[in-house]
């Protein structure tokens, strides 16, 4: 149907979840991830440029997840990867925002692609 939302699935075992997230910081660790910052991923540039978020920052929050910081999961909205399922979590941190600390909720969406030919975490989201 044209214009209508992905269903999101919340119904997972906090194992499955802490299993994913296992996966994720593997990526992480081997630096085996993107975070796209091209034109129409501009809040994820502006957010890592408004609060200094250097590489080593960004795998600190990454990898920092748990389970408690899941929200849902759901199917990827492009009808051509819409087999690939894109896990979103939100966490508060407090970071430095031109030199004040700020508390921000940080939104995450990534897409885990393990499969024999292509092993990848893409960061979609990385953003207030």
């Amino acid at each position: 149907m044209a214009g209508s939302q992905p269903k999101k699935q919340t119904d997972f075992e906090p194992e499955e979840i802490q299993n994913y997230l296992a996966r994720v910081r593997k990526f992480i660790e081997e630096d085996n991830y993107i975070i796209p910052v091209h034109e129409n991923r501009q809040k994820n540039k502006r957010f890592m440029e408004d609060y200094k978020i250097n590489t080593r920052r960004e795998k600190e929050i990454i990898t920092g997840l748990t389970y408690e910081d899941f929200c849902y999961a759901v199917n990827n909205e492009k009808e051509e990867y819409s087999h690939e399922t894109l896990y979103v979590f939100c966490k508060e941190l407090e970071l430095n925002y031109f030199g004040e600390k700020k508390k921000v909720e940080v939104y995450l969406k990534f897409n885990l692609i393990d499969t024999e030919d292509n092993k990848k975490l893409i960061v979609v989201s990385f953003h207030e």
